[in-house]
């Protein structure tokens, strides 16, 4: 007898391939795996260290026996931290009762959106996104209603677009700021304004924060702050990125009393808490981290100055300075036939590693992302080889 291996509609929607997205970075990670003279620049995993001090304090945190179940919605000490830090950024009330913790903000994304949206439903997000929301959006089969963003300007937000993209299957609008693959800000008066709408339209307003402390020109400003009412939104952060922490797995929501219970509710059935010394830890970095913060933002702008640069002297191909994050879009369709066929072609010719644009939707087929997660003596000689492969298609 043959065994049938059925399985679920959930599971084979996520692994329905569409864009071929991370095949790039896979073919990259084998051919460096093996030796080869790679340059990755296609992840945002920082290269930085993890503050010194929260390894210890992690290190103390562990040898007092933090290691068992934690409450739900966090440690108490943690989500008065991150409140304390909502008060501090935002001038309205916050308690800890608002504030649930999860094992990174990926997974908070999926509890958020599978608390608020049924099956068949409608969700607006601005495009590009990053491409770690497709996952989630398959999973929970709703339906994702892109919005561009004005790619030629900085990819600025165009409220009147989302609102012409409201239906009554809308259920959810999801923004990202800072923007990651873009880089991009949205303005408090545009926060201000799409939250009354929303609120206007029974919609819930969720924004994707995790690139806040990682800003260059401007201080972020969080839809906490820009929001006159709170009832409808979520927020979602984490110190993945700011505090090169994505291997330890915290990230938080911040949102009502009511629809706080009720992601305890579904985080009770699904990941049943958050470890204790990792809650520690996060509650150390996020209490000693100033100084941290300053050099790992000063880091990244240097960085991004430096491939703005590079990209901008080379023919055929160009970006704009990015405000916040750790990336760089650049525009390469003077030299291919679109993003993907010049992240294939460039890591066969000079192994050089980029992300594809059509990773992050329509908007940037033409784009391909470059990851700030390298300093920039490694930076240096991949931005060379790029320079080489244009100027062999230019010639």
């Amino acid at each position: 007898m043959t065994f049938n291996a059925r399985i679920s509609q959930l599971s084979q929607r996520l692994i329905e391939e569409s864009s071929g997205v991370w095949a790039v970075h896979d073919q990259a990670c084998e051919q460096f795996a093996n030796g080869e003279d790679v340059y990755l620049l296609s992840v945002g995993d920082p290269d930085l260290a993890t503050l010194p001090s929260t390894i210890r304090a992690t290190i103390d945190s562990l040898e007092k026996g933090r290691t068992h179940y934690a409450p739900g919605m966090g440690e108490k000490h943690l989500r008065q931290i991150i409140s304390d830090i909502e008060i501090k950024a935002s001038g309205k009330h916050c308690d800890p009762s608002n504030v649930v913790i999860f094992p990174g903000a990926t997974n908070a994304i999926y509890s958020v959106m599978a608390c608020l949206l049924n099956d068949g439903e409608d969700i607006i997000v601005a495009e590009p996104m990053y491409v770690g929301y497709e996952g989630i959006f398959k999973a929970l089969n709703v339906n994702v209603v892109p919005v561009e963003l004005d790619v030629e300007n900085h990819f600025e937000l165009d409220v009147e677009r989302v609102k012409a993209a409201v239906t009554d299957k809308t259920r959810v609008v999801f923004i990202n700021t800072p923007g990651n693959p873009a880089g991009n800000m949205i303005s408090e008066s545009q926060l201000r304004e799409l939250a009354e709408f929303c609120l206007e339209n029974n919609l819930w307003l969720v924004c994707d924060e995790v690139y806040s402390m990682i800003t260059f020109d401007e201080t972020h400003t969080s839809l906490r702050k820009a929001a006159a009412s709170l009832d409808n939104v979520v927020i979602i952060d984490g110190l993945s990125k700011s505090h090169a922490m994505t291997g330890w797995r915290l990230g938080w929501t911040v949102a009502s009393t009511e629809f706080s219970k009720r992601l305890l509710d579904f985080t009770s059935s699904t990941i049943f808490g958050c470890c204790q010394f990792v809650q520690d830890a996060a509650a150390f970095a996020l209490s000693n981290d100033e100084e941290y913060i300053q050099g790992v933002r000063e880091e990244y702008r240097q960085r991004r100055n430096y491939v703005c640069e590079r990209v901008n002297s080379i023919p055929g191909i160009s970006c704009q300075t990015p405000k916040a994050g750790m990336f760089v879009m650049i525009k390469v369709d003077d030299l291919a036939e679109n993003g993907l066929r010049f992240a294939e072609d460039l890591l066969k010719k000079e192994k050089v590693s980029v992300l594809p644009g059509i990773g992050f939707g329509q908007s940037t087929t033409n784009y391909v992302r470059v990851s700030l997660a390298q300093p920039i003596n490694v930076l240096k000689p991949a931005f060379d080889r790029i320079e080489r492969y244009a100027k062999a298609l230019t010639s």
